[in-house]
C-alpha cells in the first residue's frame, strides 16, 4: 500500500525517465518501510544493472536479495527501525534536521502535502516525515500521479529530502545491524545523488 492517498483527480502522463524515477522511489519507500516478504527479495535478485554507479548499486542488492534469508533480513529490520524501545536509527526529517521528533519539518511535510491534496494513508501511524512516505510523494510527483503545480518535484525534494537524506543513508551503510540494508543504503544514497545533480541542473 502507498504511504500517501489521492484526495483530487488528475494525471498526467510521465515519460520513461519519470517511470523510472518513481519506480526506484517505490523501492527505498518499500524497503524503508518494512522488512521485504520472501517474494520481494526474490524479485530484487532479479535485478540486473550496467557500469553506472547506480547500476552496480542494484546489481549489489540483487546479489544481497538473492543470498538473504528472509528471517535474518526482519530481524535486521527490527533492529534497525523498532528495536525495543527504539531502533538504531529513526528515519524521520524532525529528528535528523532538529534532533526531535514530531518537530517543524513534519509541519512543513503536511503543509506541503496538503497542497497536493495527499494525506497519510489509513493505517499507517508513522509521522508523514518518515522517508518511505516523502519518496511515496516523490514517486507519485514524477509520474504525475499527483500535478505538480502547488509544490514542483524540485521544491518538495529540496525542501523535504535534500537537507537530511545523504546522512541518512550514511548512517544506514555504518549501522551495526546493518547487512543486507547496507546494499539499500548504498542504492538509496546513489539515487538521491543523481536526483539532487539533476535538479540543480534544471534550475541552472
Amino acid at each position: 500500500m502507498s504511504a500517501v492517498e489521492r484526495t483530487r483527480a488528475g494525471n498526467v502522463k510521465a515519460d520513461e525517465v519519470d517511470f523510472l524515477r518513481a519506480q526506484e522511489y517505490r523501492l527505498l519507500a518499500a524497503l524503508l518501510r518494512g522488512a521485504p516478504s520472501a517474494d520481494l527479495l526474490s524479485d530484487l535478485s532479479q535485478l540486473r544493472g550496467d557500469e553506472t554507479p547506480l547500476g552496480s548499486a542494484h546489481t549489489a542488492l540483487a546479489s544481497a536479495a538473492n543470498e538473504a534469508d528472509p528471517i535474518a533480513v526482519d530481524r535486521e529490520f527490527f533492529s534497525l527501525f523498532v528495536g525495543v524501545g527504539r531502533g538504531e536509527l529513526l528515519p524521520y526529517g524532525s529528528f535528523y534536521l532538529t534532533g526531535f521528533l514530531n518537530e517543524r519539518p513534519l509541519a512543513a511535510v503536511r503543509h506541503d502535502m496538503a497542497k497536493l491534496g495527499l494525506e497519510r494513508a489509513e493505517g499507517l501511524f508513522d509521522p508523514e516525515d518518515h522517508i518511505a512516505t516523502l519518496c511515496d510523494v516523490m514517486a507519485a510527483l514524477a509520474t504525475g500521479d499527483v500535478p505538480a503545480d502547488a509544490v514542483s518535484e524540485a521544491d518538495f525534494f529540496r525542501w523535504h529530502l535534500a537537507p537530511w537524506v545523504d546522512q541518512f543513508f550514511a548512517d544506514l551503510k555504518t549501522a551495526p545491524s546493518a547487512f543486507f540494508y547496507r546494499h539499500v543504503a548504498e542504492v538509496g544514497s546513489v539515487f538521491m545523488a543523481v536526483e539532487r545533480e539533476a535538479f540543480a541542473m534544471d534550475a541552472a
